[in-house]
């Protein structure tokens, strides 16, 4: 059935052009994941508030790697875009920032990260949002950005608000963690113009 509307975005829109890197500023840099992370991204999962909030581990370096090939797949798959957050002189692994649930006939995504222990309370990640979230709404052609957290999770709601993102809502019991259903607080940023 035909659609009535133009896309917000087509097919192909991001596959076009290589993933860029995003400079954040400072000696931090998103750019994409290469396998030689697969170390970093292992030992960054054995850390209790990334497998609370990410409801993952990581048991094996091959494991990761495997993350890592799927995470850059996505890119010409269209089904999501994933940086790592680096430290631009050492190339450390300081965090991961990543656009999922890509709608681009909406164009529509929504933002998720983590940082490792060592980069938390600097105001590294609402930096990175901010900058990722810019680059999506200008360059990247999308029109809405959502950012979601469990209501528990008040490190993120302050990420958010930070960043920009208005809240809009709550969805009740949106999400399985290990400690059972959490509500999620929802919040968006529009493309503006």
């Amino acid at each position: 059935m035909p659609s009535s509307i133009v896309p917000a975005m087509s097919d192909g829109d991001l596959a076009a052009f290589d993933q860029p890197a995003l400079p954040v500023g400072g000696d931090v840099l998103l750019r994409p994941w290469l396998l030689t992370d697969a170390a970093a991204v292992m030992e960054a999962f054995q850390d209790p508030a990334i497998q609370r909030w990410h409801v993952r581990r990581a048991d094996s370096v091959q494991e990761a790697g495997e993350w890592i090939e799927q995470w850059q797949r996505s890119w010409s798959e269209e089904t999501g875009a994933h940086w790592a957050m680096v430290h631009a002189g050492s190339g450390a692994l300081l965090g991961r920032i990543a656009l999922k649930s890509l709608s681009l006939a909406d164009g529509k995504a929504e933002v998720a990260y983590w940082t490792v222990p060592a980069a938390r309370g600097g105001g590294l990640c609402p930096r990175t949002v901010q900058v990722l979230t810019c680059w999506a709404l200008g360059e990247g052609g999308f029109h809405r950005i959502e950012l979601e957290h469990s209501t528990a999770n008040e490190a993120s709601c302050r990420v958010a608000v930070k960043a920009g993102f208005e809240e809009e809502g709550v969805r009740r019991g949106a999400w399985l963690h290990a400690d059972g259903w959490h509500d999620v607080h929802l919040h968006a940023r529009l493309r503006q113009g």
